[in-house]
């Protein structure tokens, strides 16, 4: 005599047991959601404190109380350590301090002094993944089916991982607020077209963008405050826009802040300027949609083939597949 199974089967699976686990994921994830709704900060909170320190620190430098501003760093006793391992060591480059400094300025990380961790995390976590990769892959020998060769390449990619690790992961953050400007750039434009029609000053209309789109886009809103601080307060208005070409890594930012200085400097209208820009950045969006647009049927084709037909096949033929299998066994009982 052959046992009933507690439930119907597919395919081996309890389905009440798969369906009781994918009933308490989605549970899961709607109160997921609803924290994250419920929680929301603003996200100008810090923005707003990084830009008043930054006023304050302009204002400083004008009467004399900082001098060469630029060439003094915010230390810790934390970074000064690592510093002078690292200065011990010979692994500071200026050339290399000067690229990772950039990168943590157009990541949003207003603090310089942090390049210096981040020079030092690379040899640390390749030597942490290494250690780990070494006594997974040989020394407790986890992976016994592996050949030497297949060890070796998967000890070397963790070491690679391992130091390449902060890079990938500033080349994220980077890619991430890039993408973010270069959506809201084009409404800041017209934005800025209007003000110079109102009449309002370069400075003045940059503060007043910034005010506009700080919820919208908060990392665009961000470097229109801190130029217009810096336009403020700056000896030179061309280091200002300076300023933002570089912490941007936007070619289009970089055209603003050409078209920007080339007014300032031959008095052509900024309103007629800034207008063929924003027109200019919106046909541009556009064409990137487009592409998306032209790509997607090739890109769902195998997301429709892995995901979507197994699950409409296990809809509709799952009852059938139950329903015939809990007749055999009634038959074999």
């Amino acid at each position: 005599m052959i046992n009933n199974p507690a439930g119907p089967t597919l395919l081996g699976f309890d389905v009440i047991l798969v369906g009781t686990l994918l009933a308490g994921i989605a549970a899961l994830a709607a109160m997921m959601a609803v924290y994250a709704a419920v929680t929301v900060r603003d996200p100008m909170a810090k923005r707003v404190k990084s830009l008043a320190a930054r006023r304050e620190d302009l204002k400083a430098g004008l009467m004399g109380t900082i001098n060469v501003r630029r060439s003094i760093r915010r230390k810790t006793d934390v970074t000064n350590k690592i510093r002078d391992i690292l200065g011990s060591l010979k692994m500071l480059q200026d050339s290399q301090l000067a690229t990772i400094e950039q990168k943590l300025t157009q990541a949003g990380i207003r603090r310089k002094e942090l390049a210096y961790i981040v020079v030092a995390a690379r040899p640390v976590l390749m030597i942490t993944f290494g250690l780990l990769a070494a006594t997974m892959i040989y020394w407790t020998d986890m992976y016994p089916g592996w050949g030497s060769i297949r060890r070796f390449n998967t000890f070397a990619a963790i070491l690679i991982f391992g130091y390449k690790g902060p890079d990938i992961w500033l080349k994220n953050v980077i890619g991430k607020r890039t993408t973010a400007i270069r959506k809201g750039l084009p409404d800041a434009l017209d934005l800025l077209v209007i003000c110079a029609e109102a009449g309002l000053t370069v400075d003045a209309a940059f503060g007043r963008v910034s005010k506009e789109l700080g919820r919208a886009y908060p990392e665009l809103a961000d470097e229109f405050a801190l130029t217009s601080i810096e336009l403020s307060f700056l000896s030179e208005r061309k280091q200002a826009f300076d300023n933002l070409a570089y912490r941007v890594d936007l070619e289009a930012v970089k055209g603003v802040t050409t078209t920007m200085v080339q007014t300032e400097r031959y008095g052509t209208p900024l309103a007629s300027a800034l207008r063929v820009l924003s027109a200019e950045f919106r046909n541009q969006r556009m064409m990137r949609a487009e592409e998306k647009a032209a790509r997607l049927p090739a890109i769902m084709t195998v997301p429709l083939i892995l995901f979507i037909l197994p699950v409409l096949f296990i809809v509709i033929l799952g009852p059938a597949a139950c329903a015939i299998s809990d007749t055999f066994l009634n038959r074999k009982s």
